[in-house]
């Protein structure tokens, strides 16, 4: 089985990078963040098309996660944290696909830092902690997988120095991280490659891509009951060469289910 990641960064605006990643790589799961699109914009019948089922949860113009899986529908679980409306964001869907229940996630950013919007982000990181500690307390293989907006080490980040005062790579959010994974997570990528400089996320700007000035914000974390499966890993990178691309490149993992 295969379960992939990837920040569309606008799903209709993009459909067409998505499709063809999709053929590509034909992933039996998907988690798809920053849709961009309302709910009723979601381009269902398009990825139908394309062999997938979904469960989406829209914005306009912002945020946005969805889940796919390939020659079947998800069955919806939740919509959003518990305990938090989120001011009306759409950063959390869970459903179950495959036999696993899947959790997709887009955290907040948190910039400007110091600031309400960071303080917000470590509130999001709390809620998510307490319910991941309730999803592995069903004892069901699980996965949450998404965009983290966080760099969790500095090999997680081109150039450490440059990003110390940044809400993604603050020591606050660090360890809000690694107070997830010790509740009994594990980060699928750094399981396989402990110490490989690996990126998810290149920004635009001053030719990013070009010069691998990238991040690792993208991230798979397994429950115990999944993690002993994990096989292989890795990033699409060449995905985000592709002309009109997302900033993000997709990342999968396999797992011998």
């Amino acid at each position: 089985m295969r379960i992939a990641t990837y920040n569309v960064n606008g799903i209709n605006g993009r459909l067409d990078i998505l499709l063809r990643w999709l053929k590509e790589s034909r992933p039996d799961i998907v988690c798809l963040q920053e849709l961009k699109a309302p709910q009723a914009a979601f381009p269902r019948q398009a990825l139908e098309r394309a062999g997938y089922g979904a469960v989406w949860h829209g914005q306009k113009a912002w945020n946005g996660v969805a889940i796919l899986e390939r020659d079947g529908v998800p069955i919806l679980t939740r919509c959003g944290l518990p305990g938090r409306n989120d001011d009306g964001e759409s950063r959390y869907i869970e459903g179950i696909a495959g036999g696993v229940i899947v959790g997709c996630l887009y955290a907040p950013n948190g910039n400007p830092y110091p600031g309400p919007k960071f303080l917000r982000k470590l509130d999001w990181f709390k809620a998510l902690t307490a319910y991941g500690e309730t999803l592995l307390e069903f004892g069901m293989p699980a996965a949450l997988i998404g965009d983290f907006n966080v760099m969790p080490r500095d090999l997680d980040v081109y150039n450490p120095a440059r990003w110390q005062d940044d809400a993604l790579f603050r020591p606050e959010i660090r360890k809000a991280y690694r107070d997830l994974i010790a509740t009994g997570w594990t980060d699928a990528v750094r399981s396989l490659h402990p110490d490989e400089q690996i990126f998810t996320f290149w920004k635009y700007l001053r030719n990013a891509y070009a010069r691998d000035a990238g991040l690792r914000i993208d991230h798979c974390l397994l429950s115990p009951e999944l993690a002993p499966h994990l096989t292989a890993c890795g990033v699409d990178r060449h995905v985000r060469g592709w002309p009109k691309t997302s900033d993000h490149a997709p990342v999968w993992i396999d797992l011998s289910l």
